[in-house]
């Protein structure tokens, strides 16, 4: 049995025990020598146990005194149910509501909580200046001429290397580079179908792309998700026969911020492959995980070229770059020639910028800070929740990403509580956004990327109270 493996399988055990309750919050974990002779290990196997337990915020360290439950576990709220979604295909598209919580985007006079990127405090935006101004010189014509059509080559090197660690072994060849993420799951979705084609997409699903589904004339067949472990691999075998093609986000998908588990990804990409259904896979999320190991992509476990791997630095780094990529495998041709006709080239300028601050390395220690911010707040926003939301009140608990499902009683309507909340300064996204069906309507998604302050605190607080005051009024009316 590899290290790997056997540390991974104790952590998981001890991270079951503190969250079924059988260890207590505040109780003492057994000693690093302990955990040796217990489990027949060696002493850099016990660290990395622990190591990934503190990361998952589960264990903390005290100096001369060992390790311990951490008792923010006592403050942690019921988790959401499982979606359940009609499994008919909808078309309910709440255009009205997207279109005024995203005219708040870039409104620095508003609390964004519901815009799903790190605040620009988080991200290294000089360093990024200096990689423009250097691309201005070294590109040819200053930047001012076409990249080939595949993209830049340093960026696809790049990204090409990185995906050894999350199980790929894409060559700079296998990539083709995209205006941002949601550029690369469009030329996706175009090369793989035609209007009254159905398209399978998780339940609550990121609103962009329910529209972009619905603006190319697909059926949408939203499926049932599980708030830790994603979609449920039964119910997509149900409907297997019904599909065209699927879009996932397996990992910190937005809004409910689940992680499908390795033999969940492994069982999908073989079913859809058995059935000749092509999945695009948006992994714009990925890179931002809480634990000490990224997890791994559908993409790793495909043998068949019938995985179309996108993701993007829209979330992570540099969101107005429009900087994302594909690895479209058996598709790539025919994304060449969509590219060709949408797009012809994509922004040389910035593609340069990031493809260099990727060989430099300071992209792995800007991820490093960015991750420990975004887990911290996480924490912070989630005791916060605890302390001045509604009784009753539900939440994820994403082990990466920005953001957090919140769901509320029944009675709380969060469209209205979104109207009240605008007047306040505060935006939030309800949760009917992420559907075509009349669902969702006491939930909604909070991003985390807003840097933890009082201010911060003030604004959650005065949303708890504006949710329990919609509670209060409806339940007087009814």
């Amino acid at each position: 049995m590899g290290a790997d493996f056997r540390y991974n399988e104790i952590a998981k055990g001890i991270a079951g025990q503190i969250k079924s309750g059988i260890l207590k919050p505040g109780e003492r974990l057994p000693s690093l020598r302990a955990l040796c002779s217990d489990y027949g290990v060696s002493m850099n196997t016990a660290k990395r146990v622990m190591l990934e337990l503190s990361a998952l915020s589960l264990v903390d360290s005290k100096p001369m005194s060992g390790y311990f439950v951490n008792r923010l576990t006592e403050q942690r709220l019921p988790l959401p149910g499982v979606s359940r979604p009609s499994p008919v295909a909808g078309e309910k598209e709440p255009g009205e509501l997207i279109s005024k919580v995203y005219a708040n985007m870039g409104n620095e006079k508003l609390t964004l909580f519901s815009i799903g990127i790190p605040s620009g405090n988080l991200l290294p935006l000089s360093k990024l200046k200096k990689e423009v101004l250097l691309a201005t010189r070294v590109l040819s014509a200053g930047g001012a001429a076409y990249e080939s059509l595949q993209g830049n080559i340093k960026l696809r090197r790049m990204i090409a290397s990185r995906s050894l660690a999350w199980g790929g072994s894409l060559h700079e060849d296998d990539l083709i580079t995209t205006s941002g993420g949601m550029n690369a799951l469009s030329f996706c979705m175009m090369a793989l179908g035609k209007p009254g084609d159905t398209i399978a997409l998780e339940s609550p699903c990121y609103p962009g792309i329910l529209q972009l589904a619905l603006s190319l004339g697909f059926k949408v067949l939203e499926l049932p998700v599980h708030p830790e472990t994603g979609i449920a691999v039964d119910a997509l075998k149900s409907v297997i026969g019904k599909v065209s093609m699927c879009l996932l986000v397996p990992n910190f998908n937005t809004p409910m911020g689940s992680c499908m588990p390795d033999e969940n990804k492994k069982e999908v990409v073989e079913l859809l492959a058995r059935h000749h259904v092509p999945l695009i896979e948006d992994d714009i999320y990925g890179d931002l995980y809480f634990g000490t190991q990224r997890p791994k992509c559908c993409k790793a476990f495909d043998t068949t070229g019938n995985v179309l791997w996108c993701s993007s630095v829209s979330k992570n780094l540099a969101p107005g770059y429009r900087v994302g990529w594909v690895a479209p495998g058996r598709y790539k041709d025919k994304l060449l020639k969509l590219k060709l006709v949408h797009s012809i080239s994509s922004p040389a300028i910035q593609q340069e910028a990031v493809g260099n601050f990727l060989r430099t390395g300071r992209y792995e220690n800007h991820l490093r800070q960015l991750r420990r911010t975004l887990q911290h707040n996480y924490e912070l926003y989630v005791q916060a929740i605890a302390r001045y939301f509604p009784e009753g009140t539900k939440t994820s608990r994403p082990q990466g990403g920005l953001a957090l499902w919140v769901e509320f009683p029944p009675e709380i309507d969060v469209s209205e509580l979104y109207d009240l909340a605008i007047k306040q300064g505060i935006s939030i996204a309800p949760g009917r956004m992420f559907t075509l069906q009349d669902q969702f309507e006491n939930c909604m998604r909070l991003c985390f990327g807003l840097p933890w302050s009082e201010e911060i605190e003030f604004k959650l607080k005065v949303l708890g109270n504006l949710a329990k005051m919609v509670r209060r009024k409806n339940f007087h009316d009814n």
